[in-house]
């Protein structure tokens, strides 16, 4: 396909084949906090969808918040961190099959970031699974590597902190969200 709508054509229909592909052509309720991130409840599936073109910030090392703002589980709450992500095993309960993200990786993410299928980049949560993130597009990046390996880190001391009653969800949950590189030190950590 060429001219001038095959770009947006293209990644039209490649969003209706995500989700026909992984079964999730009904929309999952959501809300907004208090604090701006959304919060989606579909555990195990990916949903949504990405429009547009995004663009990386800071080199690649974050994504397009108008794409990629985070969105968070609402299953997940300060009341209820000892069943959920401070239980070890929880992530294993609620990541989706790996067959949906690698379809949503490729049908959506990376023409929408305009990346071309690489080693460099994984398919990745802004906020992270354990600290209560969920599996919307409005939460789904190709992010590259190293980086990747940089956050890994970020998210198991925010999750620490957490668990321990160091820092509240909430407060995790919006720092990674606005700039993971930066969350630490925004949380005194």
């Amino acid at each position: 396909m060429t001219g001038r709508y095959a770009g947006p054509v293209k990644r039209a229909l490649a969003a209706v084949a995500v989700l026909l592909l992984t079964g999730c052509a009904a929309a999952s309720a959501s809300t907004t906090t208090g604090h701006g991130l959304k919060k989606v409840h579909d555990p195990r599936h990916v949903t949504g969808t990405i429009t547009g073109q995004c663009h990386y910030r800071d080199k690649g090392q974050l994504p397009d918040p108008r794409c990629t703002p985070g969105s968070i589980d609402p299953a997940v709450t300060q009341a209820n961190l000892s069943s959920t992500i401070c239980r070890s095993g929880y992530t294993r309960t609620v990541r989706p099959p790996e067959s949906q993200t690698e379809r949503f990786k490729f049908a959506v993410a990376y023409p929408a970031y305009g990346d071309p299928h690489s080693e460099r980049t994984e398919l990745d949560h802004l906020v992270s699974l354990e600290l209560g993130g969920s599996n919307d597009a409005t939460n789904l990046w190709p992010e590259p590597h190293p980086s990747s390996f940089v956050k890994d880190g970020v998210e198991n001391a925010l999750n620490h902190a957490v668990c321990s009653g160091r820092v509240t969800l909430a407060a995790a949950q919006n720092a990674i969200a606005r700039n993971w590189t930066t969350a630490e030190k925004t949380l005194g950590l």
